[in-house]
């Protein structure tokens, strides 16, 4: 019985330092402060793309991944976004769409290739940058 307890506890104690990365959210009004950074003309860029970007999450649980997108329906933006994320070295486990009006709310589980190795922070840079060439 003793042995039973000591394994509960050395097994809860590993669930406590599991590593989960920190959440990221991406607002519509940062992405002009980045591209900013590295576009010199960003009227370019922008102007045919008025209307609202992605709210984009992702979060990192060992060897997977969450990515949760809320933006703008558009019609075959889910496959484009999964074909843009398999081209991250991650292969899509399970996807979801959600659409409420004019809105979708697009969940995707993710696991990681050997191959990948971005941060947190680098995939939502790299999706938000997709973003603007898939709509």
């Amino acid at each position: 019985m003793k042995q039973l307890q000591e394994k509960v506890k050395t097994l809860e104690e590993q669930a406590r330092q599991k590593s989960i990365e920190s959440v990221v959210f991406v607002k519509k009004y940062q992405l002009l402060g980045d591209i900013n950074d590295e576009l010199s003309s960003w009227d370019e860029i922008c102007a045919p793309f008025d209307e609202p970007l992605p709210e984009i999450e992702a979060r990192f649980c060992d060897q997977s991944v969450l990515i949760s997108i809320h933006c703008e329906k558009r019609k075959g933006f889910p496959e484009k976004i999964i074909s843009a994320i398999e081209k991250f070295n991650l292969t899509v486990i399970n996807s979801n769409v959600m659409t409420f009006g004019s809105c979708a709310h697009i969940t995707i589980v993710a696991q990681m290739d050997m191959e990948f190795c971005m941060t947190v922070k680098e995939l939502v840079k790299n999706l938000r940058s997709s973003y603007i060439f898939l709509v």
